[in-house]
């Protein structure tokens, strides 16, 4: 079991719920055949890294030179991500797609995305991905799209292993490597231990050494896409030279605005049922206002690794009745619009697209002081920032916007201005910037 909550006594209700110990806790208490898989896993990705550099280099020298390109000439753009909803293709590849500057934009998914006038989907055939399985199937599917088509650009959400992959294929194809930084520093952050990558995480405790690697590796992209401000000063802190620019996503005004709707819940939360998103706090502090409150009504839309934990804890919090999993839905506006404040506790995110969608919607918002969320969410004015990470602050917060109708009607509307800036059509003029002066 590994620790989350940086204390010494963590509950058997909360042990599914938690994630790795910080450098200090490493060894504390650490059964031996841990410590020889700790320090297995810390040598292969080391070696792993050293390798990839390596290729890195040999691609750069064997690959195809960069294609000129004219600055008035549109350009097409080649990317891969794992997706877990239209939403999220929606925001971040429709608005690239939509710029005049983008010719054609093809994205190497095994998502079941909806079809779209602007993007091109390539899937995997279906006997590579029952052979590999779906990850090395899309790496492949992508690498060989690369080769054959040179696009301009070739980019990946997230550093891994998208991300890598996409600059050693840049490499080879002779186009431009863009990485799109969606879940902000803790993509590097302790060797990516946090980046709830399934091959990093098994490191347990940070690694300094494969932390400087994969910082190595964000500096020879081209181009670096951040969800927020704060990503993008952290590799300025960090020594990150390339060029970095914040495109937080775009939100659909008509899909997402308010709708009038009789707002029956009061709080929701949207998000993966995964342990960086702490829900476990949000449960609680639930069951705190609920004390007060009777008639509290919570939901959680998501699904995720965590769900039977959380629910055991919401069983033994003896809230069942206040709190709704709603599981995965594809109609989250509707419950947008039904609820009167939205909730994040996560201890990392950038700027979550939960968060501008809610706002979009008017609704104000309780979340963690961590990443980007206070790019778009300014204390005491469409919400609250919690420093203090902990159930009763949230609560605090939480209560303030269903106690009070006069302070939750001028949130609700401060809420609904501050997301116009994030709308489709400023997300597309923002794109025709970047690509133009990239050209």
């Amino acid at each position: 079991m590994t620790a989350f909550a940086r204390t010494s006594e963590v509950s058997a209700s909360d042990a599914a719920l938690v994630l790795p110990p910080l450098d200090g806790e490493a060894n504390a208490h650490v059964p031996l055949g841990q410590r020889v898989r700790r320090a297995m896993w810390r040598w292969i990705l080391r070696s792993f890294l050293v390798a990839y550099h390596v290729c890195v280099a040999i691609a750069g020298f064997i690959g195809r030179k960069p294609k000129t390109v004219a600055a008035d000439h549109p350009v097409e753009i080649l990317l891969t991500g794992t997706f877990y909803s239209d939403n999220w293709l929606n925001a971040h590849v429709a608005p690239l797609a939509a710029s005049p500057k983008c010719r054609k934009l093809l994205m190497v998914t095994t998502f079941d995305a909806a079809p779209s006038p602007d993007v091109e989907i390539i899937a995997p055939p279906n006997w590579l991905r029952k052979t590999i399985g779906n990850v090395p199937s899309r790496l492949l599917t992508f690498m060989w799209v690369a080769l054959r088509r040179r696009p301009a650009w070739v980019g990946g959400f997230h550093l891994l292993l998208n991300g890598l992959v996409a600059q050693g294929v840049s490499r080879l194809s002779g186009s431009r490597a863009l990485y799109f930084c969606v879940g902000g520093p803790m993509e590097v952050l302790g060797g990516g231990i946090w980046a709830e990558n399934r091959l990093f995480c098994r490191l347990e405790t940070p690694d300094a050494r494969v932390e400087a690697s994969l910082l190595k590796a964000v500096r020879r992209f081209d181009l670096i896409i951040t969800m927020g401000t704060s990503a993008a000063q952290f590799y300025r802190d960090h020594d990150v030279t390339t060029r970095c620019e914040v495109v937080s996503g775009a939100i659909n005004a008509e899909r997402f605005k308010c709708s009038g709707d009789t707002r029956d819940i009061d709080f929701i939360l949207v998000a993966r049922l995964s342990p960086i998103k702490r829900i476990d706090h949000y449960l609680r502090a639930v069951a705190i206002v609920a004390k007060n409150r009777p008639a509290t009504r919570a939901v959680i839309v998501g699904d995720g690794e965590l769900r039977e934990a959380l629910e055991s804890l919401a069983t033994e919090l003896n809230i069942t009745d206040r709190v709704e999993f709603l599981g995965h839905q594809s109609d989250v506006g509707s419950f947008l619009n039904r609820s009167r404040a939205f909730v994040l506790t996560s201890d990392s995110e950038g700027l979550a697209l939960s968060l501008m969608e809610a706002m979009t919607c008017g609704l104000p918002a309780v979340v963690s002081n961590v990443g980007d969320l206070g790019d778009l969410v300014t204390d005491g004015h469409n919400g609250f920032l919690i420093d203090d990470r902990s159930p009763e602050q949230f609560a605090a917060g939480m209560e303030k916007l269903v106690n009070d109708d006069a302070t939750w009607a001028t949130f609700s509307a401060n809420a609904r201005a501050s997301a116009t800036p994030y709308e489709a059509p400023a997300v597309v003029s923002r794109w025709d910037e970047i690509l133009r002066s990239s050209a």
